[in-house]
Formats: C-alpha cells, sequence, structure tokens
C-alpha cells in the first residue's frame, strides 16, 4: 500500500478505507513514521515493524498470520513498499504459500520525479540509490553510457555533491533534473547539466531533503559533427536514408530538413561542371 512521500493529502480515498474497515494489523517500515501518518488520520490499528534487518524473519510471521485468515496492510515510511523500501521478501513469501496479494496504488517518488522532469517520459529506467562508494558509482553510470530511455536514481543530501561530480565526469553534459523534497513545503527543480547542478546546490550553505535525480538518455545527448558523416555512418548500421536523416536530427538537435538539406547538398570537392 502507497503512502504519501511528503504531502498527507496524496493518500487515497481506497488506502485510507482499507486501513480502517479491512485490515486486521499493518506491517510497517519505521513503527513511529506510520503512527504519525494514522494518528493525523484518526486510524487506530496494531502495528508490526519490518525493516532490512529483520524481514526475512518478519516474513514468516505475517505469512502464518495472512494464512490464519488477518488480512494486513504493508507500508513504508513513505511511498510504495518494494520501491527502494523492505517488502520484497514479504511479498514472495506470502505469494510462495499461495496467498492473495492486492497492490494498491498512489504516491512514489520515482513518477513524481520523472512526471516533472521535461525529460522524455517514452522510457525510463529505475535504478534505485546510487552506491555511496565513487568508484562503484562511477562504474553505474559507465554502464548508463549508451542507456537511451530517462535515468532515474535516488540519493542522499550527503553524498549529492558527490554524485553529481562523478555523474558529469562519467556522462559529460547530459540534461539532468533533480527533485528535492517533492511534494513537501519546500519541494525544488533544478535543472541542468550535472556540472551546474553541483555549483549551485556547492554554493547553498547547506543541502538538505530527499533528492532524486532524473538524467538524460544517451539518445538525448547532441553528437556535433558534419551531418553527411552522421548519417552515412548510421546507413553503415544498417538504417535506410530516410530512417538515417531522421536519427541524425535528433542527435544533432537539429531539424529534420536541415539535414536532409545537408546530406542532399553535393560536396564542393565532388567532380562537376566547372564555372569561369
Amino acid at each position: 500500500m502507497a503512502t504519501p512521500i511528503g504531502n498527507l493529502e496524496d493518500i487515497t480515498l481506497r488506502a485510507l478505507r482499507v486501513l480502517r474497515e479491512q485490515v486486521s494489523a499493518i506491517a510497517c517500515e519505521d513503527t513511529r513514521q506510520t503512527q504519525k501518518l494514522l494518528d493525523h488520520f484518526e486510524i487506530r490499528k496494531p502495528l508490526l515493524s519490518y525493516h532490512e534487518h529483520n524481514e526475512a524473519s518478519r516474513a514468516a510471521e505475517i505469512v502464518e498470520r495472512l494464512g490464519a485468515g488477518d488480512s494486513i496492510a504493508i507500508v513504508t515510511d513513505a511511498g510504495t513498499p518494494l520501491i527502494s523500501d523492505p517488502g520484497y521478501r514479504v511479498v514472495v513469501a506470502a505469494i510462495d504459500a499461495g496467498l492473495t496479494v492486492v497492490p494498491l496504488p498512489g504516491a512514489s517518488a520515482v513518477l513524481t520525479a520523472l512526471a516533472a522532469s521535461g525529460l522524455a517520459v517514452d522510457q525510463f529506467r529505475f535504478i534505485g540509490f546510487l552506491p555511496p562508494k565513487s568508484h562503484a558509482r562511477r562504474q553505474a553510470f559507465e554502464a548508463l553510457r549508451s542507456e537511451p530511455a530517462t535515468v532515474i536514481a535516488y540519493e542522499s543530501p550527503h553524498r549529492i555533491l558527490e554524485s553529481l561530480h562523478d555523474l558529469s565526469g562519467v556522462l559529460g553534459a547530459r540534461r539532468v533534473v533533480l527533485g528535492r523534497e517533492l511534494t513537501k513545503l519546500h519541494e525544488e527543480f533544478v535543472r541542468g547539466t550535472a556540472a551546474e547542478i553541483h555549483a549551485q546546490l556547492a554554493a547553498r550553505p547547506s543541502i538538505k531533503g530527499e533528492m532524486t535525480l532524473v538524467i538524460s538518455g544517451a539518445t538525448e545527448e547532441r553528437v556535433e559533427g558534419d551531418p553527411k558523416e552522421i548519417v552515412a555512418r548510421l546507413e553503415q548500421q544498417g538504417l535506410d536514408r530516410m530512417e538515417a536523416i531522421k536519427a541524425a536530427a535528433k542527435q544533432m538537435g537539429l531539424p529534420k530538413r536541415a539535414v536532409y538539406q545537408a546530406v542532399a547538398e553535393p560536396d564542393s570537392n565532388s567532380p562537376g561542371k566547372r564555372r569561369g
């Protein structure tokens, strides 16, 4: 069951009804955090804690209760369970036991950041939290060098500058959008290259809040060069002439007509009728 990622009004009517009327207990990542949500909506239900350190043992307990007829809601501190949060082992154990798993959709920082990013949404790839160490982080970015889809990642405020530095060093001038404190009072979107966003954040006295990075895909990088050479290279890769022109225009950030005219223009060194 998804819960708000900041603004409490983002909980669904269905979620409130299920919590009030249909479950006998709520399994939650942090009982203190979930209790605040329940208190706000005046809901009284017993809480059962589960987190990354006890999820394996808790999964068996939850499945046993479900098998005995209980209905238990699974929530995390914010957003949709299992998305870079605990819950996977519980869901798998319930499925393996032949029990019914009912998803209740709602808030997600992944989709919230993507929707407001202004980057391509036809394909996207969520990679969870970035690795904490620079070497592993740079390897992760290197693996995304040819990824055509928009990439979404989570990062903590105390590592965001290091991550932006590594992102800039590996992927260069990709378009990046940083969503901070999504749906909360101080919600903010910072746009630019990784280096530009790094400079903006580094100039602040402090950096706070939950961070979601949205990174443009490889196909959105602008390629510099001669349109004829780029079209010829794409044709060698198997595209026909018009497909190659369209792809080159997208890669170069130019109108398709401009690339077509450049390709159609004869070379100055090609043999032909001489003047004068």
